[in-house]
C-alpha cells in the first residue's frame, strides 16, 4: 500500500511539473504530457480506492 500511495504522488508531482515547465516554456508538448499523466494518475487512484473500498466490504 506504501508503495501504490508513493506511486500515485509521484505521478501527481511529474504532472504538476509538466504542467510548470508548459507555463514556463509554452510548448504544447509539455501541456499534452501532464494531462496524459493526471488521467492514468486517476485512473490508477479510482482503481485502488475501489480496492480499498471492496476489501472493507469483503
Amino acid at each position: 500500500m506504501l508503495i501504490f500511495r508513493f506511486l500515485l504522488f509521484s505521478l501527481l508531482g511529474a504532472s504538476v511539473l509538466c504542467f510548470a515547465f508548459y507555463i514556463g516554456t509554452g510548448q504544447a508538448r509539455f501541456r499534452h504530457w501532464g494531462l496524459v499523466i493526471l488521467k492514468w494518475t486517476v485512473v490508477a487512484a479510482l482503481v485502488f480506492f475501489g480496492v480499498l473500498i471492496l476489501s472493507r466490504i469483503a
